[in-house]
């Protein structure tokens, strides 16, 4: 099942203070003004979305059909992620660990993990 950019929105605002933004003129989400993910109308399309880098490579080399990258994104700590083939739960857990790495750490303490 393809996923939406509404409905990555409804995943992420689970999340506590995420927002909606724009991030290189496209729609974004952020939480207490630091974007760590961002819906890319490039060529490729797909979702931009923060990781750890042995996060990303390990995604990368599972040969998941859901992880690519693209040259513009080698040696940056994100995945892009197409939402036609994405699982929504693993979607949501990937939107937390990207949560996790943008909040700041007042806000983490405060959200029991």
């Amino acid at each position: 099942m393809a996923m939406t950019w509404e409905q990555v929105v409804a995943l992420a605002t689970e999340l506590p203070e995420v927002a909606e933004s724009t991030w290189w003129r496209s729609p974004a989400l952020e939480v207490s003004g630091k974007g760590f993910a961002r819906l890319r109308s490039e060529a490729e399309g797909g979702l931009v979305l923060l990781c750890e880098m042995a996060e990303k490579e390990a995604m990368l080399a599972s040969g998941d059909p859901a992880f690519y990258t693209t040259p513009h994104y080698d040696g940056y700590p994100y995945i892009l992620i197409d939402l036609d083939r994405i699982d929504p739960d693993q979607l949501r857990e990937l939107l937390d660990a990207a949560w996790w790495l943008s909040a700041p750490a007042k806000l983490r303490k405060q959200q029991a993990r």
